[in-house]
């Protein structure tokens, strides 16, 4: 009875506890370290609030007679995303069947598959509009490029994931039929996934419209062109203007954004 009463209930081992002391200091030693060697000056901290009113004071009010300006690139920045959307997903249906373990041909395949889903979500939006900029040259089309590019990974990486989670039953009794390999992915693959296809391509869709605000940086067109025209001739309530214009427009992707997925589900 004694020896019962004196064992105390811990939630980790010694060497659990251990581990985990050691792993927050280095967590800790990693900040630290990397914090000294950019040699983040934190003097203009105090100086940030006075300047934030200030260019506050020079915002407002927003230029609403700058309004009718912004209509068109808003529209260009929506083309934009719903194109390059609907190139990525379409791209990315082959690319997550080589991706997915259980549909792709050989080693070799899915391998070029998993190449290209990390190649594509590796590199940045802004770096791909920037490379298409200088190959396509500057406007819309440079950036629906990027947006597809740039998409194709994130797409076929979920449904890959999607795909290796379906029931192999109905794609047996498909085979057993005497379909082909396309036909099994059309008749047996495909309509388990519809479903998450529909869901990541909405999603993807309300990403890519966030994304195409900014493309304007680097010439790739839409509403980002005005926004960075205006910042540098320091048109302040211009800027404002073009800031509510955007946030309208994703407020709105959000909305159709959520109710698709919504009705998906």
């Amino acid at each position: 009875m004694g020896a019962e009463s004196s064992r105390r209930w811990q939630r980790f081992e010694p060497r659990q506890r251990v581990t985990r002391i050691a792993a927050f200091l280095v967590a800790m030693g990693t900040v630290v370290g990397s914090w000294l060697y950019m040699g983040l000056d934190t003097q203009y901290i105090r100086t940030a609030p006075a300047e934030l009113m200030d260019l506050a004071v020079r915002m407002f009010p927003p230029a609403w007679a700058y309004t009718p300006e912004t209509v068109m690139p808003l529209l260009e920045t929506v083309h934009i995303a719903v194109v390059g959307t609907i190139i990525a997903v379409t791209a990315s249906l082959p690319v997550a069947f080589l991706a997915a373990e259980n549909t792709t041909p050989n080693r070799v395949t899915y391998a070029i598959g998993k190449l290209i889903v990390t190649v594509t979500r590796s590199v940045h939006v802004i770096i791909w509009a920037m490379l298409f900029v200088v190959m396509l040259g500057p406007g819309a089309f440079a950036g629906m490029v990027a947006i597809a590019v740039r998409s194709i990974g994130f797409v076929a990486k979920l449904l890959g994931e999607e795909i290796e989670e379906i029931e192999l039953d109905q794609v047996e009794a498909i085979r057993a039929t005497g379909a082909s390999s396309v036909q099994v992915l059309l008749y047996s693959v495909l309509p388990q996934i519809k479903p998450a296809l529909v869901g990541i391509g909405v999603y993807r869709w309300d990403i890519n419209v966030r994304s195409a605000t900014i493309l304007g940086a680097v010439g790739a067109g839409g509403i980002g062109v005005q926004l960075f025209n205006a910042v540098d001739a320091f048109q302040w309530s211009s800027v404002l203007m073009i800031l509510i214009a955007i946030l309208g427009i994703v407020l709105v992707s959000e909305t159709i954004s959520a109710r698709a997925r919504a009705v998906v589900r």
